[in-house]
């Protein structure tokens, strides 16, 4: 039974994660370009779908925690995280690829003129994302490194971790809304509906975990007795 309840976990959550992306970027209603952009463009949104996946893998989903075990857990979240956040640092490259084989401007030049239009409030939620996001997979990789080196609890680098994760991709669906050319009204309600179903559980289990140490951090003796 257990493994026919993973089963349709699986099922249900490619669905939701890639299925439905897919299918409403199917149903769009846009302009259609170059195959080559399409494709890109695909990409880069199944990747940042798939980092919203990643907070239903976190610890304030009990229903994961009992059907997969814990190294089965953090073995998937780290292969896509990693994928998908590969994925995205490239995001602002994979933009100027095409120019590569079109006339016009040189990739190069649409590069400097993308990132260098801070008047638009969509390239500026995106370079603070990226940065973030830059943060985020470089403080994963060399965890152990830093915990150890600052003397870091992990419970406490697990916080900072879950909580700059929730930062990135809350501005990085704000980028995505102003600037995405498939993120059309369908798209970005689901996209924002992922995003605080996984992200407010996890919020809240943090906060829940934090507030008994801060408090018995500021007890005074009388109080700790």
């Amino acid at each position: 039974m257990k493994l026919d309840l993973r089963t349709s976990t699986l099922a249900a959550t490619v669905a939701v994660f890639i299925g439905l992306p897919l299918l409403l970027y199917a149903l769009g209603d846009f302009p259609r370009r170059s195959v080559l952009k399409e494709v890109l463009s695909v990409i880069t949104l199944l990747a940042f779908m798939l980092v919203l996946g990643q907070f239903f893998l976190a610890r304030s989903n009990a229903a994961i925690l009992s059907l997969f075990k814990p190294q089965q857990i953090q073995r998937v979240h780290k292969y896509i995280a990693y994928s998908a956040i590969s994925v995205l640092l490239l995001h602002p490259f994979l933009i100027v690829l095409p120019r590569y084989f079109e006339a016009g401007v040189k990739p190069l030049d649409a590069l400097i003129t993308m990132l260098t239009s801070l008047d638009s409030l969509g390239v500026v939620l995106g370079m603070i994302a990226w940065a973030l996001m830059l943060v985020l997979g470089a403080s994963a990789m060399f965890r152990m490194t830093l915990i150890k080196r600052f003397a870091i609890r992990y419970r406490n680098w697990r916080y900072f971790h879950g909580t700059l994760s929730v930062g990135f991709a809350g501005l990085t669906l704000w980028h995505s809304i102003e600037l995405g050319r498939h993120t059309d009204l369908s798209m970005s309600l689901v996209m924002a509906a992922l995003a605080l179903v996984g992200a407010v559980p996890l919020l809240r289990l943090y906060r829940d975990a934090i507030a008994p140490a801060r408090s018995q951090e500021t007890a005074t003796p009388e109080g700790a007795k």
